[in-house]
């Protein structure tokens, strides 16, 4: 693992996790891999930007994804956002801004950069950090999966009334161990073209989530990435 910068507030819950078997086995897995020659996406100042752009004390809403975009210059660390200049936006994308648009009439077609949300308090986590470049899920068990369950353990035990946002089985199982006395899921297909109108589109996350935020006397997520 290269010298990464981890936020100190999760360095505090996350720092055995980096004495474990499975990290030096996912370390060496990253080490051979770039040794290959192959490119992973995104690159390596990036891998952890999800926990470093929202602070432990400050994640309100956890939005699960499954593994970084493949395509070189689209991922850059967190779930389902793209760098400023991606156009066009992926389909996934596209489909989550077409329902945002439905439920709270705010117009995000032409965002894909999401990290106005991270600062709010809007966690951006990929179940798997790192994905070599082109090739789908290609980094998938190799311990990823395990570190990034300690992020949720910690956030289910330490943390009180955030929302997880669980989109497609894939996260739905990752997020089957979640305190619902303690926690807001919301649970919807994924917005992939393949299953967004199976339930995803009219499931209303954005509305729901701010609602319960609300109810807990804490400030609701301004979704528009757009200036006004």
């Amino acid at each position: 693992m290269p010298n990464i910068q981890l936020d100190p507030s999760w360095l505090k819950y996350l720092q055995p996790e980096f004495d474990k078997a499975y990290m030096h086995k996912l370390r060496a897995f990253l080490v051979g891999e770039k040794q290959l020659g192959k490119t992973i996406l995104p690159k390596s100042s990036e891998w952890f930007n999800a926990l470093n752009s929202t602070p432990f004390e400050q994640v309100k809403v956890v939005i699960l994804g499954q593994d970084p975009y493949p395509t070189p210059g689209h991922a850059h660390g967190l779930s389902f956002s793209v760098l400023p200049d991606v156009k066009p936006l992926p389909k996934s994308l596209l489909n989550i801004n077409k329902e945002l648009l439905s439920d709270l009439n705010i117009d995000n077609s032409s965002c894909g950069y999401l990290m106005p949300w991270a600062k709010q308090g809007v966690l951006l986590l990929n179940a798997v950090l790192t994905v070599e470049a082109n090739q789908s899920n290609s980094h998938q068990k190799h311990g990823w999966e395990v570190f990034t369950d300690a992020i949720i353990h910690q956030l289910n035990q330490h943390r009180s009334n955030l929302v997880f946002i669980l989109w497609g089985a894939y996260a739905q199982k990752k997020g089957a161990f979640i305190d619902e006395s303690r926690h807001l899921i919301i649970r919807s297909p994924h917005p992939s073209p393949l299953s967004a109108h199976r339930g995803f589109f009219g499931s209303r996350p954005f509305s729901q989530t701010n609602t319960y935020l609300l109810q807990h006397n804490l400030t609701p997520i301004n979704w528009s990435l757009t200036k006004a």
